[in-house]
This record gives C-alpha cells, structure tokens and sequence, in this order.
C-alpha cells in the first residue's frame, strides 16, 4: 500500500471572514484599469498616510513591487490599501531574471503563483534591498526557501482565501463532463440539437474520492453529500467535520481503486509531485473521471494522455497544468501553442480545462488582498511575520492522531 506523509499541510485554504467581504465591497468604488503597454509598464498608488508609530515626523510606508500584475490585481490591492499603508508599484511584468530589477528602490515584492524565484533572482533581490517576498496565493513551489533563508529574506503568503471559490470550480468541471455540458454547448451553438455522444450519468450513489480533505476537501466533500455521493478521501489526518458528514477514510489505493470519480485537493510537494501517475492510474476503474483543481504537477500529464488514449478515462478536468507557467493568465489566441504536451490534452473530446480560474471570485479576490496586504503591514509595523511560509512545510510530517 502507498503511504504518503503530507500532514496537515492539506489544509492551506479557509474563508476570511468580514474582512474580505468589506474589500470585496470597497472594490466597487475603484473604477476597473485597463490592460495594455509595454510588458514593464509601471502603475502606482501611494498616500500619505503615516505608518505606525509617527512620532519621529517620518512616514513608514513600504515600497512593494507587485509582479504579474492584471487589472482585477490593481483593483483589489488598491482597494485593500486604501488606508494608504504601503506604496503600490504595480508591473504587468512576471518576475524573471531579467525582470527583477524592476523592484529596485523596494522593500518587498508581491508576486502571484507562476512567478519566478530561484536561487538566482533571490540574490538580485537581495542586492537591490528586498527583504519580503509576499505571495498572493497559497502555493510556493516556485520559491527556493532555503536560499531565501540563507540570504535572510522572509517569505509570507495566503494561505486562506475562499474554499468554496475552488470547491465549487471542481464541481463545475465535474458536473460538466459528466453531462457533456461542454459539447452540447458548441453543438448547439452550430445548430446542431442531437443527442448523440452525449449520454451522461447520475452523480447520485456514485463514489467520489477526494484527495485532501483540508478546508478546500471538506466543502467539497459538503457539497457532494448533498448530491447523495458515497464520498472516500485520502488524508494523513482524518479531518472531524469530514467523518461527520459520513466520508470514509482509506488509504490511496484503496481509494483510487474504489472511486469513480476522484478530484484532487493537496498542496504539490515533494510527496505528492506525480502522485497522478502510471501506476495509480492503472489502479483506477475503466472510465473514471479525474478533477484537479490543485497544482498542475500533482499529475503525470504524460501518463495521463496514455490514460486518455487507451480509453481508460471517462473525462478529465483540469484548472491547473505542470507547465503553465508559459501558457495560463496569458492571451495566446492569435498565436500557436508551443506545449506539444498541452496541445495533445485539447485534442480529446472528454478533456476540460480552464485557465486556474478556480480561485477567481470577488470573495476570494477580497480575501486574497487583503490578507497580502495584512502580512505586509504586519511585517514592516512590528517585524513579525504572520502567515510565513518556512522549510518544514516541504517537507511536513503526518499527524499520528
């Protein structure tokens, strides 16, 4: 049997609360930016509001270099920071090597999840006076946290937002392969009204398991009692609220083996890198159907395009892909795709994906600024960091209970 010891680390989103919701509700008052300009086109929002302690006569704001910027991005952010707390350079720019030295004269930079830091432009960083790298999701994989620690440059990042927002993106995605909502939907738009090649089934009685039960599992595993699934979940830690609600525990392969439906809910870590691979997908039934709303890499994309082209599955869902760095939050509609890989995926009829749009809601946008916002203030107020992303969440141990 497979053991895989990811421990409580499942648990990497939740809901804000009130907070978010009164910056999903500030937003409204910011008129919605464009998009356009060269790549390192810079847009800034600053006040003089005096942070923290004044009595010195000098303003404390914090310079902060937002990577990746888009027009939701200015908008929230600049609705979190309405108090004025910290000056806001916002770069449509990723962060990249070459790109990097746009955070001269910044303390901290903000980055999203397919923004780059390696080793290399950790030390760039460092060299122009960076000492936080705040990320506005709940992923790192894409940090080097020991060169981070090594040049004493602190990492924080989200790791609560919305779950619902995620949860019920994987449902969409399920609930459209199951009845060919997806093709029905160019169909009809040509006129064609057949039924043919669309036969669907109940998701009522089926088995549904769920890898990960932490906040984002738990709605999700909420959200299909209702639909009258019997609902597995692979976990190191069995979660109270989830064995309330009836879900059954079991280890990997048994659960992959016994699921006709699995949707994926974990972090990427060492551990669970490929954990979608060859031999799991052997294990599962003919014509299982896989969600992953997670990160891209917790699936072989390879073994699964195998699993697509021997007929192995009924559909898969993707909102998330290995190699999106290239590809997602990007308009590409008037050039080809270069990932002979991703192209290969589009080409089958039972194949979703959306662009890691699961995350996109006027709640978790809320949520999402204002917590980068709070680490932030947090930081450069009182020196503490809250919500620090350190080495042992690489690497985090299962929880014996």
């Amino acid at each position: 049997m497979m053991s895989l010891e990811i421990g409580s680390f499942f648990d990497i989103v939740c809901h804000l609360g009130e907070q978010s919701d009164d910056i999903s509700r500030r937003i409204r008052e910011f008129p919605d930016c464009g998009h356009g300009g060269p790549a390192d086109r810079i847009f800034t929002h600053s006040s003089t509001h005096v942070f923290g302690d004044d009595r010195d006569g000098k303003d404390r704001m914090m310079d902060v270099s937002v990577f990746s910027t888009r027009p939701y991005d200015r908008r929230f952010l600049t609705a979190a920071n309405a108090a004025g707390a910290h000056r806001l350079n916002f770069l449509e720019a990723r962060l990249t090597v070459d790109t990097a030295k746009l955070a001269a004269g910044s303390q901290a930079v903000c980055v999203f999840v397919n923004d780059l830091l390696d080793a290399d432009i950790l030390r760039m960083l460092a060299d122009i006076g960076v000492r936080l790298v705040a990320l506005r999701c709940a992923g790192f994989n894409r940090v080097d946290l020991r060169e981070a620690a090594r040049l004493g440059i602190h990492v924080v990042r989200v790791p609560a937002y919305s779950p619902h927002a995620v949860a019920e993106h994987a449902m969409a995605l399920m609930l459209s392969l199951i009845r060919n909502i997806h093709r029905a939907y160019n169909r009809v738009r040509e006129g064609n009204f057949t039924l043919d090649g669309l036969l669907g089934f109940d998701l009522s009685g089926k088995s549904v398991g769920i890898v990960g039960t932490g906040k984002i599992g738990t709605v999700m595993a909420r959200i299909l009692t209702g639909f009258g699934c019997r609902v597995l979940a692979f976990n190191p830690v069995r979660n109270a609220k989830c064995l309330q609600m009836g879900v059954e525990y079991a280890d990997f392969d048994e659960m992959v083996s016994a699921a006709d439906i699995i949707t994926l809910h974990c972090p990427l870590t060492p551990q669970t890198r490929h954990l979608i691979g060859a031999g799991s997908i052997s294990r599962m039934k003919p014509g299982v159907v896989l969600i992953n709303t997670s990160r891209g890499a917790v699936i072989d994309t390879r073994a699964v395009i195998a699993g697509l082209k021997s007929g192995h599955f009924g559909g898969i869902g993707l909102d998330v892909y290995e190699e999106e760095g290239d590809l997602f939050f990007e308009d590409l509609s008037e050039h080809p795709i270069q990932d002979d890989v991703f192209a290969r995926l589009l080409t089958f009829p039972n194949v979703l994906i959306t662009g890691h749009q699961g995350f996109f809601t006027v709640e978790a946008l809320g949520a999402i600024a204002a917590t980068t916002i709070s680490n932030i203030a947090t930081f450069e107020n009182t020196g503490k960091l809250v919500n620090e992303v350190t080495l042992d969440m690489l690497y985090p141990a299962a929880d014996a209970s």
